[in-house]
């Protein structure tokens, strides 16, 4: 992005631009460009196929609604939907925590394709497809499995750190965090994966309890729940580029990076955004909602709240 578009986005999007107060508050219901209300408990997006997907396990399915109209256009029953899913492979990846297996939604039919058992580590974990497989945490006690999307079976499984819940593909690796344990003296590391090799080929110290992460805008970003920071690591040099005081502390929540910054969910504090040219928090959204997902393509960022049962839409170039 140039300087001229990011400074565009910055005036418009962020009120105040980048050099604006960071600690004051929009609206999300003022500034949303779309309000989505769904009934049962809208949680995990994912952006892919001209659709925004949404797990809803109030309904037992995911529901898919069009991106020009914000309307659902289909929804396709998934036994209790959880953790973050995957677009890839002409499909949608997602987790059933009931059926304890993997659903392949075909994104030209709307329609299970398959189902790969395979449990997942954490409920609020991620699936990754991209570089070559479709990856997933399967055992608490550190194991990335690799589904090959060709046959829809499981061709490997690659030993991480206990207690690693989310994966993200990109970067011609796959990044995995590795939680640990609230009082661990190790709990606070992600671990980069070689999809030629599957092995684990560097392993990169962040804050404490990193959770999720979103690979994008030039890095590899982890947000660590204990504090509230969010770690850039830079793909180059498998290092930690900057740590960023989002204050955004506590259980929960997402991470996206796309249209020109870095989108951060909370529990306690809705939304926050950073710019990854100044590595600095340039807005935040409220009030609270209680948990749920943020993502960020096709010029929209969508963010979820399952407690009020809404997905918004927003404008970075409004």
């Amino acid at each position: 992005m140039t300087g001229l578009l990011l400074l565009f986005l910055a005036a418009h999007a962020f009120p105040g631009g980048l050099d604006g107060d960071p600690e004051a508050v929009l609206p999300i219901e003022k500034s949303a460009a779309a309000t989505i209300n769904l009934k049962g408990y809208p949680d995990w997006l994912e952006i892919g196929f001209g659709s925004l997907w949404v797990s809803n396990a109030g309904i037992g399915a995911v529901q898919r609604i069009d991106l020009e109209t914000s309307k659902v256009v289909a929804e396709v029953k998934v036994n209790r939907p959880c953790a973050a899913m995957a677009a890839g492979y002409d499909s949608v990846w997602v987790a059933s925590r009931a059926d304890r297996s993997i659903f392949r939604i075909d994104a030209k039919t709307n329609k299970v394709a398959a189902a790969i058992p395979v449990t997942i580590a954490d409920s609020e974990a991620s699936i990754a497809a991209g570089e070559g497989g479709v990856w997933v945490l399967t055992d608490r006690k550190g194991v990335l499995s690799r589904i090959d999307p060709e046959t829809n079976k499981v061709v490997a499984q690659i030993a991480v750190k206990p207690n690693s819940y989310a994966a993200m593909a990109g970067y011609g690796a796959i990044w995995v965090t590795n939680t640990g344990e609230p009082r661990s003296a190790d709990n606070g590391s992600v671990q980069r994966v070689d999809p030629k090799t599957n092995t684990v080929v560097a392993t990169i110290t962040v804050r404490s309890q990193p959770r999720f992460l979103a690979v994008g805008e030039g890095a590899v970003w982890v947000l660590n729940q204990t504090d509230g920071t969010v770690s850039r690591i830079d793909p180059e040099t498998n290092q930690v580029a900057a740590t960023i005081e989002a204050g955004i502390a506590g259980p929960g929540g997402d991470i996206a990076a796309g249209e020109g910054a870095v989108w951060v969910r909370g529990t306690r504090v809705l939304l926050v955004v950073l710019d990854p040219k100044t590595n600095r928090v340039v807005q935040r959204f409220g009030p609270p909602m209680g948990s749920g997902a943020v993502r960020a393509g096709k010029g929209k960022v969508w963010v979820s709240a399952h407690d009020v049962k809404k997905v918004w839409g927003l404008d970075p170039g409004r």
